[in-house]
């Protein structure tokens, strides 16, 4: 299918002219992206129990491991978590230049911000028409970035600075990550910023699946068929 496109905005968005459908997301992008919205999901089920654990079962605590396999599901969801955001940072340097959008915040550049204030009225129902873009508009690339690049960075660190404390000193969590809780000052202040950094992950998953839903019907180019198949697929040929 061609796509005919201008990269003359000088911002890193393909501004797109006329078109029919192009090829955004690969493959393995797009795997990372499912696999760590499933365990997003179980970190912040796991992490609440965790945080406020279920009363106390009766018989003996060999015959009630239900906290045991939470804590196991939570430690495991938190090691794909952290290992595929390694793999998604090596697919930024040897993927195409979408796959550097999550990473590359083109903030020192005038029309950048221009095109940011418009997805800003557009999503507060202020502007009537939107434009198209091939990759992350200027709104949704921030957002990824403050949101999810630092969140997930912040509860890795601080979520193997708490694993570290049940391997026990001198193990690889305690020699990696063991300066975490000296920095914050007790474990229980560790605790306490890894439990808010989860509330922090959780709005942003609700406003991302809000607005990838209304893009995808309100917008004029798919946005949920495009993760999963990764074609960008455009409504009109009316230029941008």
């Amino acid at each position: 299918m061609a796509l005919e496109k201008s990269l003359e905005t000088g911002d890193g968005q393909e501004k797109v002219r006329k078109q029919t459908a192009v090829y955004v997301y690969e493959a393995p992008l797009r795997l990372w992206h499912w696999v760590t919205a499933l365990s997003i999901v179980v970190l912040g089920v796991t992490g609440y129990f965790i945080g406020a654990p279920l009363p106390t079962m009766p018989g003996e605590a060999m015959d009630n491991y239900l906290m045991g396999y939470i804590r196991f599901a939570h430690f495991a969801a938190g090691y794909v978590l952290a290992i595929g955001f390694v793999g998604r940072v090596y697919w930024a340097f040897v993927g195409n230049h979408h796959a550097r959008e999550l990473f590359l915040v083109p903030v020192h550049r005038k029309a950048w911000w221009k095109e940011l204030w418009h997805e800003v009225r557009w999503y507060l129902f202020l502007e009537k028409v939107p434009k198209k873009y091939i990759g992350h508009n200027p709104l949704g690339q921030l957002a990824m970035f403050c949101f999810f690049v630092v969140g997930a960075v912040f509860m890795s660190v601080t979520g193997f600075a708490l694993y570290a404390e049940g391997l026990g000193q001198g193990s690889w969590a305690d020699r990696l990550f063991g300066w975490v809780i000296p920095l914050f000052g007790q474990s229980q202040d560790v605790h306490t910023w890894h439990h808010l950094g989860m509330w922090y992950l959780i709005v942003f998953v609700m406003i991302h699946v809000y607005l990838a839903v209304r893009e995808d019907i309100v917008s004029r180019q798919s946005l949920i068929s495009t993760m999963v198949g990764g074609w960008r697929m455009f409504k009109d040929d009316r230029p941008d």
